[in-house]
């Protein structure tokens, strides 16, 4: 992979990871409980997105 291609994926890892921190964050502190679950699943979603797309890079 290129310099540039390897950015990118780096780009789309960290953005996984870090729109998982937010709505993680969040959701701690929102009161209803209908926002705090949906932020919640959000941050699952995003953790999950992380974990595949970096194991389909070390496979």
């Amino acid at each position: 992979m290129s310099p540039k291609e390897l950015l990118y994926i780096q780009d789309a890892l960290d953005h996984a990871e870090e729109t998982k921190k937010c709505c993680t964050d969040f959701a701690s502190q929102i009161q209803d409980a209908t926002l705090r679950n949906l932020l919640q699943d959000v941050s699952s979603k995003q953790g999950e997105t992380f974990t595949k797309f970096y194991s389909l890079l070390n496979s």
